[in-house]
C-alpha cells in the first residue's frame, strides 16, 4: 500500500508543479471559454495532468535505469495508462478547442454523422472506442469477448466522466469517490501504481476547478474516466465484478440521455450539498 500512496503523492506534486509552471500557457486566448456562470476561464485544464504524468513516467524510467526502486523497468501497465492519458486527453482537447456546439449528446452527434457531418463530439466518442480497443487488446490479455466488453467499459467510463462535467469540481469529485474502492481493490500491484499518479493529479486540480480558476474540460474528464475504466479492466480479475461495474456504467450513460444529472443532483439534498462543497 505504501507504493500506491507514494505514486499518488508524486502525481499530486508533479501536477501542482506543472500547473504553476504553465499559467501563461493556460492563459492563451485559444483556451478561453465561458463557464456555466458566463465567466471566461481557461479550459482543457486536463492537459496539465497529461504533462505531469509524462514527467512522472520519464522520471521513474530514468531512476529505474540507474537501478533505483523495486521495479526498474517501465511496466506494460504504466505504458498503457500513459497511452490512455494522451490518447483520450488528445480527443478531449479536440472537442474543447474545436467544438462548434451544434450537436449535444450521443444521439445528436450520431444524427450529424448519419448525415455525413462529423462533429468533434463524434470524433471524441468514436475515437475513444477505438483507443479503448487498442488498450485492452494487449498480447495475452484479452480474448474476443472480454476485449469487446472491456473496451466498452473504458470508452463509456470516459464518456460518463464528460457527462458529469457540468459544474465546477463535479467530475473530479465523482472520479475520486469512484477511485477509493478501486484503489483498495488494486492495492500496490502494477495497475494500482500505474493509475495512482493520474488520480493524484485529479486531486491537485480540484481546488482550481472548484474555485473556477480553470475548467478541466473534456480533456481532463476524458482522462479521469478512461483511466478509472482501464484500472477496472486491467486490474480486476473477477468477471462478475467487472460485469457489475460495466452494467452500472451503461445504465448511467443511458439515464443521461433521458434526464440531466444536474437536475437530479439539485433535487436530492445530500447530493446537492456534496456537489456544492468547496465551490465559490
Amino acid at each position: 500500500m505504501l507504493d500506491w500512496a507514494v505514486a499518488f503523492a508524486v502525481g499530486l506534486l508533479a501536477t501542482s508543479f506543472v500547473l504553476v509552471s504553465s499559467r501563461e500557457l493556460l492563459a492563451t486566448p485559444v483556451l478561453a471559454r465561458q463557464n456555466f456562470r458566463g465567466a471566461w476561464l481557461p479550459t482543457a485544464g486536463g492537459v496539465v495532468v497529461m504533462l505531469a504524468l509524462l514527467l512522472v513516467e520519464a522520471g521513474r524510467a530514468t531512476i529505474g535505469a540507474l537501478g533505483v526502486g523495486r521495479d526498474p523497468g517501465l511496466t506494460i501497465e504504466r505504458s498503457l495508462v500513459l497511452f490512455a492519458v494522451f490518447a483520450f486527453g488528445f480527443l478531449g482537447f479536440i472537442d474543447d478547442v474545436l467544438a462548434s456546439g451544434e450537436a449535444k449528446g450521443f444521439r445528436g452527434h450520431l444524427a450529424l454523422a448519419m448525415h455525413g457531418r462529423l462533429s468533434t463530439g463524434f470524433v471524441k466518442l468514436a475515437g475513444g472506442g477505438m483507443v479503448a480497443i487498442v488498450l485492452v487488446a494487449t498480447p495475452g490479455f484479452a480474448d474476443g469477448r472480454r476485449l469487446v466488453l472491456d473496451a466498452v467499459l473504458v470508452a463509456l467510463c470516459a464518456n460518463l466522466a464528460n457527462l458529469f462535467d457540468r459544474a465546477p469540481g463535479r467530475t473530479i469529485k465523482v472520479a475520486l469517490v469512484a477511485y477509493v474502492p478501486l484503489a483498495f481493490a488494486l492495492g500496490s500491484n502494477f495497475v494500482g501504481i500505474a493509475i495512482a499518479p493520474v488520480m493524484g493529479g485529479a486531486l491537485a486540480l480540484a481546488p482550481f476547478d472548484l474555485r473556477e480558476r480553470l475548467m478541466i474540460g473534456d480533456t481532463g474528464a476524458n482522462v479521469f474516466g478512461a483511466v478509472l475504466g482501464l484500472g477496472v479492466a486491467l486490474g480486476v480479475d473477477s468477471t462478475p465484478a467487472r460485469a457489475t461495474v460495466l452494467g452500472a456504467v451503461v445504465l448511467l450513460n443511458v439515464v443521461s440521455e433521458l434526464w440531466s444529472f444536474s437536475s437530479v443532483i439539485d433535487r436530492v439534498g445530500v447530493l446537492r450539498r456534496l456537489d456544492r462543497l468547496g465551490r465559490n
